[in-house]
């Protein structure tokens, strides 16, 4: 599975149909990636719009030596921080998941959409640098390496960061009453 990557490089040939499925795969990954960041469900459509836009008028070449979703990340990641950047002296509203979430497919079993939602809503209360690496982890199964070109950590440093945001996760799971598994 190439994760995007044949579909990149053939609209980077002319082939606009597959920009479309691009958009139609990884929009809604990157509308509920980037409202971490911007906890506002229209700007972080917004920043996946403007994600694409990018793809579109930039044009860089993708090497392949990660997922392809983890270029979208960081292109968006960059977005997030463009806005927040902008934006500082605005208070940012408090999440609503639901709105966020409202976007999973109709093929997700009903447990496992609940699972995410407590894991997704525990996930929001821990930092930044954590959300990324288990939101990369466990919703994309994404290796370390990935994780790594993704973020611009090391490896060394990907690992400690989701030793200590796993260990985090199992303390709000025991806060909130949440059952958990092996993390």
């Amino acid at each position: 599975m190439d994760n995007g990557a044949s579909s990149y490089h053939r609209f980077l040939q002319g082939d606009n149909a597959a920009l479309e499925e691009l958009v139609r795969e990884y929009s809604d990954d990157l509308v509920r990636y980037a409202y971490f960041y911007v906890r506002n469900s229209q700007t972080a459509e917004d920043v996946m719009e403007d994600t694409f836009a990018a793809l579109i008028i930039k044009r860089k070449k993708f090497k392949g030596e990660a997922p392809f979703l983890s270029y979208l990340y960081k292109i968006a990641r960059n977005k997030c921080m463009d806005f927040l950047r902008s934006k500082r002296s605005h208070e940012v509203p408090l999440f609503d998941l639901e709105n966020v979430l409202k976007c999973e497919s109709a093929e997700n079993a009903a447990l496992k959409k609940v699972r995410d939602k407590e894991i997704f809503a525990c996930m929001q209360k821990l930092p930044k640098q954590y959300f990324d690496v288990l939101y990369m982890t466990y919703f994309h199964d994404f290796s370390a390496e990935d994780i790594k070109r993704a973020t611009g950590k090391s490896k060394k440093q990907i690992y400690n960061l989701l030793a200590r945001a796993k260990n985090s996760l199992k303390n709000i799971f025991v806060m909130e009453g949440i059952g958990y598994e092996e993390l």
